[in-house]
């Protein structure tokens, strides 16, 4: 093993220590080192156990993984369909009645959708989308707000095999632009508008937009939401009320190759072009699903989960629509914001649905914790079980806060770092068999392999370096849509062997991983190179800051 040299300072230290509690540990569904035990010995082998067990397939698989560097298959000759698996198993167990969604919309109305009624939505969905030409293999673009038809357009395009590429709604038109040009895309489905801080944000508006320079969009869908005015387009618009209404109720899922593409989602290229990031059917699902399951500690039957992103990004793909719905699990939607009509809109809501599981970012914690402890202070918070944290490594005072004021300092906190990459969660604790600090992401997930590296590419055992993935794992990108080399390039050309996307990590005296931000951020000061997340961390440590941003700039 190499002296960690050419790497990345370690100069955050955080020594507090929280093991499961005995009440946790109790009903947890992993409590000791079986899963890590099980993995170690054959990663595949473990990956091929979970999907077995946690996903329902039409025809088994002849092979586990193909690994032809960088590009792997999972779970190769095996079909399954990912709509099925997230509904019709659940109802045909008789559990139609349990409820899928709880819907909060921003101005206060609300919907409860149940397994059945869901799964009768995408059936007439998917026909809907069948009527409009599209077929398997196509691309469909989503451009909507935080609402249940979100999760019914993505459904309903599994379904049928139409791979889907959703838009976050807060999106430019020429980004909208940009990804339907670039996927080609035949459908748009976007909504007349979307609540945001009382407002109607108009959506088809900047749809029409774009739509000025897409030739590939040959029908738009609208629903209805905002109640503003729009123009349609005779013959390419329609509401999606008038298509569902006249759409036959029955659609079969068609069994998919496991590796049939999924969904595209773009993310912002270096170069300026996004980056069209693919995933497919198998490994993806068994990724989300288990994940979802252990992360979380899920018990379908009795947790109310809450995780607040928007399904543009891909915690709400994973962690809101295909990891939740594959465990039958009880859901809250919200559609706004968290100050919207006060600062206490989250506490009101976890209150109202005695949510046991809210899975939250930092950014979000650190407001929340400018905004004071008595908003939380307001609200009944004691039916929380778990904390979740996602989208950026998250400093110990905001950890700490978070910790105390949601959870009342009994509830776990998995800190989890994962990308649009990697489709799923790939460090994270396990809340019933790790013992956490504040900060760190902690270890591994089971069946995930991470090293650190120094600049030749040497590993680091101790302090800072770069975050590598040594092996394949299901949920990874299969590749950038159209253009391998570019894949290539991004995540496999600068450590050989290894996938690097570009995040810096430390290792602590007890092997604990800190994640640290991209690595182009990091400084050179003083002959010691430091991390941007330390930085940010040092300066929201101050009680007078909330949130903070540092980018380093050349000395002239």
């Amino acid at each position: 093993m190499a002296e960690n040299h050419d790497a990345i300072d370690d100069l955050m230290v955080e020594q507090r220590k929280f093991p499961p509690s005995e009440a946790f540990k109790k009903n947890a569904l992993v409590v000791g080192t079986h899963l890590y035990d099980e993995a170690n010995e054959d990663y595949q082998g473990f990956w091929a156990r979970q999907a077995a067990e946690l996903v329902e397939w039409s025809k088994p698989w002849q092979t586990i993984c193909e690994w032809d560097l960088p590009f792997s298959k999972w779970f190769v000759g095996g079909e399954l369909n990912v709509s099925w698996n997230c509904l019709d198993r659940h109802v045909l167990a008789g559990k139609g009645d349990k409820v899928a969604f709880h819907f909060e919309g921003e101005p206060g109305d609300s919907r409860t959708v149940t397994y059945s009624e869901l799964l009768d939505e995408v059936q007439k969905f998917a026909n809907v989308l069948k009527g409009l030409g599209v077929g398997k293999g196509d691309r469909i673009n989503i451009y909507l707000p935080m609402i249940p038809e979100a999760a019914v357009a993505m459904l309903a395009c599994a379904r049928i095999g139409a791979a889907h590429s959703v838009v976050f709604g807060g999106f430019s038109s020429q980004a909208l632009a940009d990804r339907i040009n670039d996927a080609e895309a035949k459908v748009l489905i976007t909504a007349d508008g979307g609540w945001r801080r009382g407002e109607v944000f108009p959506l088809k508006k900047q749809a029409d937009e774009s739509l000025q320079s897409t030739p590939s969009i040959e029908s738009v869908v609208v629903v209805k939401r905002g109640g503003n005015d729009v123009d349609m387009k005779a013959g390419r618009d329609h509401w999606y009320h008038d298509l569902m209404a006249k759409a036959d109720p029955v659609c079969p899922a068609e069994p998919m190759d496991a590796e049939q593409l999924l969904f595209l989602l773009y993310t912002s290229g270096t170069t300026g072009k996004p980056k069209g990031i693919m995933h497919t059917t198998g490994g993806y699902l068994t990724h989300v699903t288990y994940t979802h399951r252990y992360v979380f500690d899920l018990h379908p039957e009795t947790d109310i989960y809450w995780c607040t992103a928007d399904v543009g990004w891909i915690t709400g793909h994973s962690y809101i629509v295909y990891g939740p719905l594959s465990n039958g699990a009880t859901q809250v939607m919200y559609e706004g914001v968290p100050n919207f009509p006060g600062n206490d809109r989250m506490w009101e809501i976890i209150e109202k649905y005695k949510v046991t599981i809210f899975y939250t970012a930092p950014t979000a914690i650190r407001t929340f914790m400018k905004w004071g402890v008595g908003e939380p202070a307001k609200h009944d918070l004691s039916s929380l079980r778990l904390l979740g944290s996602v989208g950026e490594p998250i400093n110990p005072e905001a950890w700490m806060w978070y910790h105390e004021n949601i959870g009342g300092g009994r509830c776990p906190i998995v800190d989890t770092w994962w990308q649009t990459e990697t489709g799923g969660i790939m460090i994270s604790p396990l809340p019933g068999a790790t013992t956490t600090k504040p900060g760190s992401a902690t270890f591994p997930l089971p069946g995930v392999n991470a090293e650190l590296v120094d600049d030749a590419g040497k590993q680091v055992t101790k302090g800072g370096g770069y975050l590598t993935l040594t092996t394949p794992w299901p949920g990874m990108l299969r590749g950038i849509w159209k253009d391998p080399d570019r894949y290539r390039d991004a995540y496999w050309s600068r450590f050989e062997g290894r996938y690097f996307a570009g995040d810096g990590a430390k290792l602590d005296d007890d092997g604990y991983l800190w994640l640290l931000g991209r690595v182009d951020d990091v400084m050179n000061v003083s002959g010691h190179r430091i991390s941007t997340t330390e930085v940010e961390s040092a300066l929201v440590s101050h009680p007078s800051v909330a949130e903070a941003a540092e980018i380093g700039r050349a000395h002239v």
